[in-house]
């Protein structure tokens, strides 16, 4: 396993390379993080499909995207860095998540020349560890030169993760010091989420998570804070458009340890040891 760069709180990040040509569809779902998909194959590489638009090359996935399945096919393999952000730096990394909600936009569409320049650096590297360090870098001097998050809306995001969304909004109000009306006007205008929606995304994950390892749907229900199993199906179905043993069973690139299929001999994962830090 690579050894750990630089820390950045609120960041994680996996490399992954499939040396095979054969070609890689794999579907998604919401997570509480903004996603960075960067392409490092030699020609036509990853392929995302969103709302029945295909477009190729690296891209930025906001919160709750919808429909989204990410694939590709190239003659040497695919090689891909994917860097998950806490909404709180994204703020600072893209100048805004609010506009990142709900979409899927190519990486140069937010990030500019520098896009570009930042993926010729990682595909010159000569390590995955070596990738991992520019990435680090390349968004430490991007956070450094933008505007932070409000910090009421950071402790509100933070205190949302620590309590895996069971938290109410009036107590987060009351946390941050705010009227419900402040933090809901201000959670909505930096994150680009209303914070119950917020809170039930963060809950999800938290679910998807125990589901993915194994743990049968009621015992998950109970864990996460749903009122039944019913309750988490449906919330289930509302982000994922499946049944909670589909996502079980799925590969979604959404849950990070189990990440890109491991099963099959064509996918070889390399996985940084950088886990995701909430952002303070």
């Amino acid at each position: 396993m690579p050894r750990q760069p630089g820390r950045l709180p609120g960041v994680s990040m996996a490399g992954f390379r499939q040396r095979a040509p054969a070609r890689v569809d794999i579907a998604m779902v919401a997570h509480p993080s903004v996603t960075l998909f960067v392409d490092l194959s030699d020609g036509d590489g990853l392929v995302y499909d969103a709302h029945g638009r295909r477009e190729c090359g690296s891209t930025v996935v906001g919160l709750v995207p919808g429909d989204l399945r990410l694939g590709g096919r190239a003659a040497g393999g695919i090689e891909c860095l994917q860097i998950r952000l806490s909404p709180v730096l994204a703020v600072a990394v893209f100048g805004a998540s609010t506009d990142l909600s709900g979409t899927v936009v190519s990486l140069e569409d937010v990030w500019g020349r520098d896009a570009g320049r930042a993926e010729e650096r990682l595909r010159a590297a000569a390590s995955w560890d070596e990738r991992f360090t520019i990435a680090v870098d390349a968004l430490g001097r991007r956070m450094s030169a933008r505007p932070s998050l409000d910090p009421g809306v950071a402790a509100a995001w933070w205190l949302m993760l620590t309590s895996r969304g069971r938290v109410r909004v009036d107590s987060l109000a009351n946390e941050v010091g705010w009227s419900r009306k402040r933090l809901w006007s201000r959670f909505r205008s930096q994150i680009g989420l209303t914070p119950k929606h917020a809170a039930r995304l963060v809950r999800f994950d938290h679910a998807a998570h125990l589901l993915a390892a194994g743990n049968a749907a009621a015992q998950v229900a109970a864990a996460s804070g749903y009122v039944d199993q019913a309750h988490l199906h449906r919330e289930v179905k509302a982000f994922t458009g499946v049944t909670p043993t589909a996502v079980a069973a799925a590969p979604w690139l959404a849950i990070d340890d189990v990440a890109w299929p491991t099963s099959s001999a064509d996918l070889t994962p390399s996985t940084s040891p950088i886990r995701q830090v909430p952002a303070k």
